[in-house]
């Protein structure tokens, strides 16, 4: 049987309570914007029993379903913005809000030449960076952005570049910015995963890199993502339902079945995510 990989939390627990039921431990909260239709789930990890059956660390994971983002429907770009900076300055709150003085970092992974992968550059390309200035403009809350590239391209993994980097000029908070994979097309460039757990990025395609969190980094990580991809079995079960994968492997040939697709309006629906979800950041 294929693993259908997902890194969106919100999909797996959806998986888990198909099979299992309600789990002890996972603690989850909907809530809907009245004028947009956009949903927003909490699902909070409380302990060992949640962590063991949804194979993630403790923390929140926060999922919003827009289905017009990415779309040219300026006004529900806006609001959904607004609804991201809100539940990322929650997140936020005890990292900088508390301080006189603060710095995030924002941090786009991702291979800006491979538009399903650009997210995080393209995200970079937009929030307003005013750490060069800030001391002296007497703001608050200083932003510095980097998109490192990826290993194909450096040589150099990103959680190394980032250690460097955050060990240099000591941010309070780091944002990471990345792509990531579905579990159901229905997801694909329409829902923002927010967590403040860190990423590990490339899991969601199979491509495992090196953890980027506070563990390894000395510095809190929060975690912004749309899922812009999705794998050929998931997109089978999406379609046909858990049996239909028992025929995977004798009748579809193995290239195929680790091949991942995206959209065919990737190119216009990218510019448009990105957008939101710098101007979320620039809420801040």
């Amino acid at each position: 049987m294929y693993q259908i990989r997902t890194d969106l939390a919100l999909e797996v627990n959806e998986q888990v309570n198909r099979e299992k039921g309600r789990l002890k431990g996972v603690i989850i909260n909907e809530m809907k914007d009245n004028k947009t239709g956009i949903k927003v789930t909490v699902l909070e990890i409380t302990g060992k029993e949640g962590v063991k059956a949804l194979h993630r660390p403790e923390g929140k994971y926060i999922t919003i379903e827009a289905g017009k983002l990415g779309t040219t429907d300026d006004e529900y770009s806006q609001r959904t913005a607004v609804i991201l900076a809100k539940n990322l300055e929650e997140l936020l709150s005890g990292y900088i809000r508390e301080k006189e003085k603060a710095t995030v970092l924002v941090l786009g992974l991702g291979n800006a030449d491979v538009t399903a992968d650009a997210l995080g550059p393209d995200v970079v390309k937009n929030i307003e960076i005013n750490r060069h200035y800030a001391k002296e403009a007497g703001i608050q809350v200083a932003v510095a952005g980097l998109a490192p590239g990826v290993m194909a391209q450096t040589g150099i993994e990103t959680s190394e570049i980032l250690e460097s980097l955050a060990d240099r000029i000591k941010p309070d908070v780091v944002i990471v910015i990345d792509a990531l994979a579905a579990r159901s097309y229905s997801r694909l460039n329409k829902t923002i995963q927010i967590s403040d757990t860190g990423i590990a990025p490339g899991s969601g395609v199979g491509n495992h890199r090196n953890e980027i969190t506070q563990h390894t980094i000395g510095v809190p990580v929060l975690a912004i993502g749309v899922p812009t991809v999705i794998s050929v079995p998931a997109i089978i079960h999406d379609v046909f339902g858990e049996k239909s994968l028992e025929n995977v492997s004798e009748n579809i040939d193995e290239e195929f079945i680790s091949m991942h697709v995206t959209p065919k309006n990737i190119d216009e629906s990218m510019k448009r995510i990105s957008y939101t979800i710098s101007e979320g950041i620039n809420h801040l």
